[in-house]
């Protein structure tokens, strides 16, 4: 296995296949680098050079103690992006991935190093309701998550995939038993503690000035029946915000699309990238 040593000893475990332009897949919490298989296979075989990390503490990589916030995040992947020498790479997060990805190409993302972003059901601006984000989730909803994950972190690790994750819970949609032990599989394999505390790093930090700061293309995909990050709170808003950003949205489409959908979001995440 392939792995990259952070400034704090960390280590990152990450995927590369293939060689050609570089695009680099960031997992949403609490999954790893495997929740982008439909993703890395198709891109590998239209040509590109696909990597993908787990971040700190989820997956494969260490369990660190700390440093579970999107600062040290962002930096974990500009240890990777410099390991690897990147240059004009394509950046895409899902969800908390999303946020890793407006701060690292807000803060680390010059220098020829990234030539487009992609944010896929993804948190920023900020998720948590506030005076001046008076649209967002009450504090108590993450709250719950925190609780839950505490009480029974494998039992909650069924639940939310199995419901509202990939729209499971939607009356007419059948349950993909295969998508939700795999979600399971990769959540039970990282940290509790840093399950835990990314919480806080993925509901909490604003983002408002990271997606101002970015001068690459930006795409936004979300799903208009995201139940996870809902779409008027996030990519409604963070448009707004984007020097040159594409909204594109999905109506019926869940938190989860990239999976249950890979067939229209890869060709359009293609049609972006070639753009």
């Amino acid at each position: 296995m392939s792995f990259v040593t952070t400034q704090d000893g960390t280590q990152i475990f990450y995927k590369d296949w293939g060689s050609g332009q570089p695009i680099v897949f960031h997992h949403g919490w609490p999954l790893s680098a495997d929740d982008w298989d439909a993703q890395m296979l198709f891109f590998l075989s239209q040509g590109y050079r696909v990597i993908a990390h787990d971040r700190r503490g989820h997956g494969r990589s260490s369990q660190s103690p700390k440093g579970h916030e999107m600062d040290t995040y962002a930096a974990d992947v500009a240890a990777l992006a410099a390991h690897l020498n990147l240059r004009g790479a394509i950046h895409v997060g899902h969800s908390t991935g999303g946020g890793e990805v407006a701060r690292y190409v807000a803060r680390h993302g010059g220098n020829g190093r990234v030539a487009k972003a992609v944010l896929i059901g993804a948190v920023p601006p900020v998720m948590v309701k506030s005076a001046s984000n008076p649209g967002g989730l009450p504090i108590e909803v993450f709250d719950g998550i925190r609780r839950a994950l505490a009480a029974n972190r494998a039992q909650f690790f069924r639940d939310l995939p199995s419901g509202p994750f990939y729209g499971f819970n939607r009356a007419g949609t059948e349950t993909i038993p295969g998508v939700v032990d795999n979600w399971w599989r990769q959540g039970m394999t990282g940290s509790a503690q840093a399950h835990y505390e990314c919480i806080k790093a993925f509901s909490e930090t604003d983002f408002t000035e990271d997606l101002k700061a970015i001068e690459v293309p930006v795409l936004l995909m979300h799903g208009e029946d995201d139940q996870i990050v809902p779409i008027d709170d996030s990519a409604r808003i963070g448009i707004k915000l984007l020097r040159h950003g594409t909204l594109k949205t999905y109506p019926g489409y869940p938190h989860g699309m990239a999976t249950t959908h890979a067939d229209v979001i890869n060709p359009d995440l293609l049609a972006f990238i070639k753009g």
